[in-house]
C-alpha cells in the first residue's frame, strides 16, 4: 500500500501504481510515474497480466515553451520530458509519466519543475500518488523536493520529515547534490545561477566522453539571430529582455557572439604558480581576480560555433560572420591563465572581443 506523506500526497513503488491503475480508488486521483520510461506500456513489462488502458493527452518535450519559459540555455535536453495521459479503470485517473533514470548521472533538475506543479494542482483537485520503481530513490527525491518547496524546508529537514512516513527511502548521491543546488537556488531551477551551469556543463562533457553524439540542439541559441534571441512565450520575454542587456561582440566585425547569460563563470585558481613545475606552494589561494584578470571568457556551447557543431574534440572559435579567431574550445578542458580548469572549455579571448549593451 502507498504511504501517505501529507494530506493527499502519497508515495509508493509501482507494484503499488499498477493497482490503483488497474483497480481504480476512492482517494487517489492522479499518478506521477517515474520511471525509465515513460509509456504505460513499462506496467506490462514488467508485470505480463497487466492491462492498463490509457489515452493521451499530450507528450512535451524540452523546447516546448510550456516547459523552458523561454529560457536559451546551452543545455535543455531534447528528450520527452513528460507523457500525460489519462490511465486506468474507465479512464478516470490524471496520470504524468517522467522518464527518468536513477543513476548518478542522470539530471534531475530539468524535470523537477513540472513534477512539483502536477503534485500541486493535483492535491487541489483530489490525491496524488508519486512512485518510481522501488518508491526508494526517484520518487523520494520528488518528494523531498516538492516539501523543500511548499514548506521552504532544506534537503535534510524534508528528507527526514520524509523519512517519518516511510522510513526507507534513500535518493541516491546524485540526486541529493541536485537537491541541495535546489535549495541553494531558492527552490527554484534558476537557469542563469552558475552552479546550475556548470553542472548542466558537466552532464553534456560526461555524456560527450561517454561517446554519445551531441545534437547541435542542445547548444544555445545564436545570439546574434535577432529571431533566435526573442522568447515565443510572452511571459518570459522581460526575463529574456532583462539577462541579454549585456552582449559580447567580434572586435572586427561587430557581431553579437555572447550575451551575459551564456557565460560560465569559474572560481579563479593560483595565478601563475599553477604553471610553474614542481614549484613548491605556500598554501596560499588566488582569488583576486582583480590582482591578476582572466583573458578568457569562458561560454556554453553555441549554435553558432561550427567546429563544436561538427564533432570536433578540438580546436579554434571562429567568428561565423568574419572568420576572425576568438577563442578556442576543448571538450577535455582547458586551463584558464588565473591556473583554473575548465571542463568541457569553450573559451572566447577578451582581447579578441568587446563588451557592449544591446
Amino acid at each position: 500500500m502507498p504511504n501517505l506523506v501529507r494530506e493527499n500526497l502519497f508515495i509508493g513503488n509501482i507494484s503499488d501504481a499498477a493497482e490503483v491503475l488497474e483497480k481504480g480508488s476512492s482517494e487517489i486521483t492522479h499518478v506521477l510515474s517515474v520511471l525509465s520510461s515513460s509509456s504505460i506500456s513499462f506496467f506490462t513489462e514488467w508485470h505480463s497480466s497487466l492491462d492498463i488502458p490509457a489515452k493521451e493527452i499530450r507528450r512535451v518535450f524540452a523546447g516546448d515553451a510550456e516547459y523552458v519559459d523561454g529560457s536559451k540555455s546551452a543545455l535543455l535536453p531534447t528528450k520527452e520530458v513528460y507523457n500525460m495521459e489519462y490511465a486506468g479503470k474507465d479512464l478516470k485517473m490524471v496520470r504524468m509519466a517522467v522518464p527518468l533514470k536513477d543513476t548518478e548521472d542522470e539530471n534531475l533538475l530539468d524535470y523537477l519543475e513540472v513534477c512539483l506543479d502536477f503534485i500541486e494542482e493535483g492535491r487541489k483537485k483530489g490525491a496524488v500518488l508519486v512512485h518510481c520503481f522501488a518508491g526508494v530513490s526517484r520518487s523520494a527525491s520528488i518528494i523531498t523536493a516538492y516539501l523543500m518547496r511548499s514548506e521552504q524546508l532544506s534537503q535534510e529537514a524534508a528528507l527526514e520529515s520524509l523519512r517519518q512516513s516511510c522510513e526507507f527511502v534513500s535518493p541516491n548521491d546524485n540526486f541529493l547534490e541536485q537537491l541541495k543546488m535546489f535549495e541553494e537556488m531558492g527552490f527554484k531551477v534558476d537557469h542563469g545561477n552558475t552552479k546550475y551551469k556548470r553542472f548542466r556543463l558537466r552532464i553534456l562533457g560526461d555524456s560527450y566522453n561517454r561517446g554519445h553524439k551531441i545534437d547541435s540542439s542542445k547548444f544555445g541559441a545564436d545570439p546574434g539571430l535577432p529571431q533566435e534571441v526573442e522568447s515565443s512565450s510572452p511571459e518570459a520575454q522581460p526575463d529574456v529582455k532583462k539577462n541579454s542587456n549585456v552582449a559580447y561582440r567580434c572586435k572586427k566585425c561587430r557581431r553579437v557572439v555572447a550575451l551575459q547569460e551564456n557565460t560560465v563563470d569559474h572560481v579563479p585558481g593560483e595565478g601563475m604558480t599553477a604553471f610553474q613545475w614542481h614549484k613548491r606552494r605556500n598554501g596560499s589561494t588566488f582569488d583576486k581576480p582583480d590582482d591578476f584578470g582572466c583573458s578568457s571568457l569562458f561560454v556554453e556551447p553555441l549554435k553558432w560555433m561550427k567546429a563544436v557543431e561538427e564533432g570536433a574534440i578540438e580546436g579554434k572559435l571562429l567568428c561565423v560572420h568574419c572568420d576572425a579567431r576568438l577563442g578556442y574550445f576543448n571538450w577535455s578542458g582547458i586551463q584558464c591563465n588565473c591556473g583554473s580548469w575548465i571542463t568541457p572549455a569553450f573559451q572566447l579571448h577578451k582581447s579578441r572581443i568587446d563588451l557592449s549593451t544591446i
